[in-house]
Formats: structure tokens, sequence, C-alpha cells
């Protein structure tokens, strides 16, 4: 397990997943994935974890984790992930450089 620079957390991201693993008993971390599918290609998935696999990447910022499997850090180099809440609701959100096209819905991209 190492942490990785190429992919950063925001401060409002970092605040809400404390709040989450918080309320979630045995859970300590987010984990973030790429999978196949979704209306651009491929599609972000968010779970709780309670411990890193052997090759996940793991983010800390503010006492807060991000686990990252090696396979889908391959898709989000240079990305930031975010928080937002606003008028359209509340959502994480990544800041993808790789993505040549998004969908409405945020969680779907292609490269």
């Amino acid at each position: 397990m190492t942490e990785n620079a190429t992919v950063t957390l925001s401060e409002s991201a970092a605040r809400r997943i404390r709040e989450i693993v918080s309320a979630e008993a045995g859970k300590s971390a987010l984990r973030v994935s790429v999978e196949g599918g979704g209306c651009s290609g491929f599609s972000y998935k968010f779970d709780l974890a309670d411990q890193p696999a052997e090759d996940d990447i793991v983010l800390e910022k503010d006492d807060a984790k991000v686990l990252i499997d090696q396979v889908s850090l391959v898709y989000m180099a240079g990305s930031e992930i975010d928080f937002v809440d606003n008028l359209m609701g509340q959502a994480f959100q990544i800041r993808n450089p790789n993505a040549v096209a998004s969908c409405g819905c945020g969680t779907s991209f292609s490269v």
C-alpha cells in the first residue's frame, strides 16, 4: 500500500467521507473503483470498506481514507475526488482529466 499523489481528495470530500464512515460500524474507508458499463463506457463505483486490499492505493486527507485498486487507478490518474452539495443534490464527483466524454449522471465517462 502506498500513497499516490496523482489522485487528490478535496476538503469537502474528506469531510463527507469522515461523516459517512463514522456512522458505519466496522467501516474505515471509501472505496472508489472504475467498472465497465454505464452510458459512456465506464462508470465510477463507491463502496465502504473495512480495510484495504493488498494491491490498493490508500489516499488519506484529514483522517479520511480512500481506497483505489491498481486497475482503476490507471483510469483515474490526475483526478480529483470532490463532494458537492448544491441545488441538484449531494454527490461525490470525480474531475477526471482523462475522460473525453461524460454523461449527465456524472458517474459515467469514456477515455
